[in-house]
């Protein structure tokens, strides 16, 4: 299992009452992003977890968020 590095941004994202705050999640190898509503840590973990389970690349790695 590979370390890849990622970085993140704060985004608006679409939520059912109008925009709601959240993160964007990249992978820096490839360039996928993933998404997760809210900013706390645990919304970031959220995101490199999917980074591993939708990886298009079809890899099996262990994303690190500075």
């Amino acid at each position: 299992m590979a370390r890849v590095t990622t970085s993140y941004t704060h985004v608006d994202l679409d939520g059912d009452y109008g925009d709601v705050e959240g993160v964007a999640v990249t992978c820096d190898r490839c360039g996928h992003t993933e998404e997760a509503f809210g900013t706390s840590e645990s919304s970031l973990r959220s995101c490199a977890v999917r980074l591993k389970e939708n990886c298009p690349r079809g890899e099996n790695n262990y994303y690190v968020i500075d």
